[in-house]
């Protein structure tokens, strides 16, 4: 494997864990307010204004199909709702109700305690370190086209 194959490979093997660590903690922030991690990213993709299926899929880098499930579910529960889009007649807006509001809102006193303690952990400069990082790779990602099938 050439240097920058194994680079690649290990990039992406760092995303992945990494996402999983993140899952994990979202896991244990939303757990006592009765959402899962999935549902709380849905949400709060929505929290400050509402968006379609497909822009939550777009800003929270999850499949449109999977967003579909989460909202659906969602909406089922109580936690959001659809509301008309004067965009687009068939692609409902999701909103959170305002029971989805305060579920969301349990979740900010562990959501700040954990913040603190990885800030901590990092430094103030560290951290900013981390989020400019990911910011570019991410960047980077979005400007190249995806591999295509040989």
């Amino acid at each position: 494997m050439s240097e920058t194959a194994g680079l690649l490979s290990a990039t992406a093997l760092g995303a992945f864990r990494l996402n999983g660590q993140f899952m994990q903690v979202a896991e244990g922030l939303a757990r006592p307010s009765g959402l899962t991690a999935a549902w709380w990213q849905v949400l709060g993709a929505v929290v400050r204004e509402p968006l379609p299926v497909s822009g939550i899929a777009r800003v929270m880098g999850m499949t449109r199909q999977g967003v579909q499930r989460i909202a659906d579910l969602l909406v089922e529960r109580g936690l959001a709702e659809y509301r008309p889009n004067p965009a687009h007649r068939r692609a409902k807006l999701v909103q959170p109700t305002p029971l989805g509001r305060e579920a969301m809102a349990k979740i900010v006193p562990g959501h700040q305690e954990f913040a603190d303690r990885l800030v901590d952990e990092l430094g103030l400069d560290g951290a900013l370190e981390c989020l400019a990082a990911l910011q570019r790779l991410s960047a980077a990602l979005d400007r190249l086209e995806p591999p295509q099938e040989h």
